[in-house]
């Protein structure tokens, strides 16, 4: 892989990783479609971390909020308590600890169907399929979601039920960042409100994520690609990561999901009727 498709790579990756298209399946079924190399598990590990230096950068001052909001929930009896003067349930203690549990349903999944889900990245057909199923996810939660909730309302089922959709969303073709979106639209959030916790969710699971792959490519002795296609993936993925989180905030706040629904349908379709042409 050379220095230009590792970029564009990168590029993609920093943009559907929070554009809620499925940035896996765009990763599976580009190269695919253009003949190009495997990118490779070091490769897809850095342009992960790139959407994660993108996330941290743009929430750093919520993620400041969140340690704090953890800490001073350890002292007192819970996070949802309203005891002690209502301190029990500041809006930081309930994010940090909706947080932790939403990342754990991924976790469980993940480790227990890790095998499954890595076959699937094998298999563009079932990409392209699991595309249809994020559009009808996206579609379903805008005709039912109720988008009058801000998240310091955030309570313990709407984190556990945001960390099921992210769990079902290691599939690739099934979006992540569209899966949590829409839960929490069905949970009653806003538009702006489900994204801002679907992108904070996503820290932990990209990291973790990445970790893990990391650690089997120095067991695996993986071949590292050119570095300057690894730097450049990277910066690629951090700085169009960033830019995507600052203006898909901006248009969920009046925009609708359907136009992402719309893409991920054709997206399918192109990619089913370039397999059967093959």
């Amino acid at each position: 892989m050379n220095l230009i498709q590792g970029i564009i790579l990168g590029i993609v990756q920093g943009l559907t990783e929070f554009i809620p298209v499925s940035s896996s399946g765009h990763l599976v079924l580009i190269p695919w479609a253009l003949d190009w190399p495997a990118p490779g598990l070091l490769f897809d590990t850095m342009v992960h971390w790139g959407t994660l230096l993108a996330v941290v950068a743009y929430f750093w001052r919520d993620w400041l909020g969140v340690i704090r909001g953890f800490l001073a929930s350890l002292t007192l009896r819970g996070p949802w308590s309203t005891a002690a003067g209502g301190r029990l349930a500041a809006p930081e203690s309930r994010l940090a600890w909706g947080l932790i549990l939403g990342t754990l349903p991924a976790v469980i999944i993940g480790v227990l169907f890790n095998e499954f889900f890595e076959s699937l990245f094998g298999t563009p057909v079932a990409v392209a399929a699991f595309l249809f199923v994020t559009a009808l996810i996206l579609i379903v939660s805008e005709r039912l979601g109720q988008r009058v909730r801000g998240l310091d309302t955030l309570k313990i089922p709407d984190a556990l039920a945001i960390g099921i959709g992210q769990a079902l969303a290691i599939a690739p073709g099934v979006s992540r960042s569209g899966a949590t979106i829409a839960v929490g639209l069905a949970r009653g959030l806003t538009r702006e409100a489900a994204a801002r916790f679907s992108f904070m969710l996503s820290t932990p699971i990209i990291a973790g994520a990445g970790a893990q792959q990391l650690l089997k490519v120095i067991l695996n002795h993986e071949t590292a690609p050119d570095l300057a296609v690894v730097v450049g993936g990277f910066l690629a993925a951090a700085l169009s990561g960033y830019l995507c989180i600052r203006y898909l905030l901006a248009y969920l706040r009046r925009g609708k999901l359907y136009v992402f629904a719309a893409y991920c349908i054709v997206v399918g379709v192109a990619a089913l009727a370039l397999a059967l042409a093959r």
